[in-house]
């Protein structure tokens, strides 16, 4: 983040991954926990959050449509998608954003009982690009600590919404806490940064294999649109394992992915991991920890 950018990556040259059970592929499931962390005014925020099932701003005054579609996340669309990783007993990185969790303590107490990864999306849903240094450094310290009380255990992965600052990944590896972040898109693997002289794991995420095209004309119409592409991208990622292992991210969202005419999407995806075989299901802690051992760095405290 220091304005080089890597172009080759790997190259023709990637390194095995060596997963568990000489699987052929990692899926990593991210649930986007938000509800409560959008700009809303009737939190006091400055003013709403414009993006939800359509976009609209209502400027001045507290906005009960968007802030209710929000909500349906945690009071109805949780459940749904938590029944089916206890179905399929498939572990999931749960992304909160802090704040979400300070109002729903409860879901994060649930969420670690049933042996998923807490990890941070920031306090609020908000881009940290154009942050003052000190001010962002704030940020991260709250998002620790509220989290750390909210859930009973601190967060050590990171992920920023849209785009982190310059500064970001460097306050996080100063923080000292933080194993992993996911601000990259650039690639199927992990990768070991260099930061301020130190090792850091970075987790590259995915907004195709993601319920967020649901929203905004992204894509998804029906649960099928949703199933088809993320069970193509496993196929075709599984072949390439035979040769080259690789990691597959899906992103989910309580509001998105937990509705009832979308949620049959993955259910069908899980079905057909489950089927498959040789897919090591991971969360994103279990993955940054493996990688560091096979970059041959010491095991994470």
């Amino acid at each position: 983040m220091n304005g080089e950018r890597d172009l080759r990556g790997y190259g023709d040259t990637r390194p095995d991954p060596q997963w568990p059970a000489d699987a052929r592929l990692a899926v990593s499931f991210v649930v986007n926990v938000e509800e409560g962390a959008e700009l809303s005014v009737s939190l006091g925020d400055e003013r709403n959050e414009p993006t939800y099932e359509i976009v609209e701003e209502v400027a001045g005054a507290p906005d009960p449509c968007k802030d209710t579609h929000f909500d349906y996340g945690t009071r109805a669309g949780y459940w749904r998608i938590m029944e089916l990783f206890d179905r399929y007993r498939m572990p999931a990185t749960m992304n909160c954003c802090a704040r979400a969790l300070t109002l729903s303590p409860w879901l994060a107490r649930d969420s670690v009982a049933r042996g998923h990864e807490i990890a941070c999306h920031s306090y609020r849903w908000e881009r940290h690009a154009g942050m003052a240094e000190d001010h962002e450094r704030a940020v991260i310290a709250r998002c620790v600590a509220e989290i750390r009380e909210a859930a009973g255990v601190r967060p050590i992965g990171w992920h920023t919404r849209s785009a982190p600052s310059p500064n970001t990944r460097r306050l996080l590896v100063e923080e000292g806490g933080f194993l992993y972040d996911s601000d990259a898109y650039n690639d199927d693997l992990p990768y070991v940064a260099t930061v301020e002289g130190r090792p850091h794991v970075v987790l590259p995420y995915a907004f195709d294999t993601n319920d967020m095209r649901f929203q905004r004309q992204g894509g998804f119409t029906f649960a099928d649109d949703f199933a088809r592409y993320c069970t193509d991208a496993i196929d075709w990622l599984w072949e390439e394992g035979g040769r080259e292992p690789k990691m597959l991210s899906i992103g989910l969202h309580l509001r998105i992915i937990g509705r009832p005419g979308r949620i049959a999407g993955l259910d069908k995806v899980m079905a057909h991991i489950a089927e498959k075989g040789r897919i090591w299901v991971a969360r994103r802690d279990q993955i940054a920890r493996h990688w560091r051992s096979v970059a041959g760095l010491p095991a994470w405290d």
